[in-house]
C-alpha cells in the first residue's frame, strides 16, 4: 500500500551521523526520496562519495563548498544542485545550515 501522508513527529527517521550531520527521512516510496540534512556547526564535512541515484539538493539555510564532480563552488541558502548517477560529489558546511535532498530512486540505504 502506497503511504501518503508522513508526519514529522511521527514517521521520520531520524540519524545522527558520526560526524554530526543529522538526517531526518521525511517521505519516500520506491521512485521517490526526499531527505533533510541539518549541519549545526560549521567545519562538518560530507566526505566526497558516489551513488546510482539522481539527486537534487536545495540549500534552506547556511553556506557550503560543494563538489560535484571536478567542480568546486560555494552555495547558500536558496542554491540548488543536480548530481547525475554516480557522480562523486560532497561538501563542506562553512555556515551551519540546513540542505533537502531529493533522490531518485530511493536510498534503500536509508531506510
Amino acid at each position: 500500500m502506497i503511504k501518503n501522508f508522513f508526519f514529522n513527529k511521527e514517521d521520520a527517521k531520524v540519524t545522527i551521523m558520526p560526524n554530526t550531520i543529522i538526517r531526518k527521512v521525511l517521505a519516500y516510496n520506491d521512485n521517490l526520496m526526499i531527505v533533510e540534512n541539518e549541519f549545526p556547526t560549521a567545519g562538518i564535512v560530507a566526505d566526497l562519495h558516489s551513488h546510482p541515484h539522481e539527486q537534487i539538493t536545495y540549500i534552506v539555510s547556511g553556506v557550503f563548498e560543494f563538489t560535484i564532480g571536478d567542480q568546486k563552488k560555494i552555495v547558500k541558502a536558496g542554491d540548488s544542485m543536480y548530481k547525475e548517477p554516480n557522480i562523486i560529489h560532497g561538501a563542506v558546511c562553512i555556515e551551519p545550515g540546513v540542505l533537502i535532498d531529493c533522490f531518485t530512486p530511493h536510498r534503500q540505504d536509508y531506510v
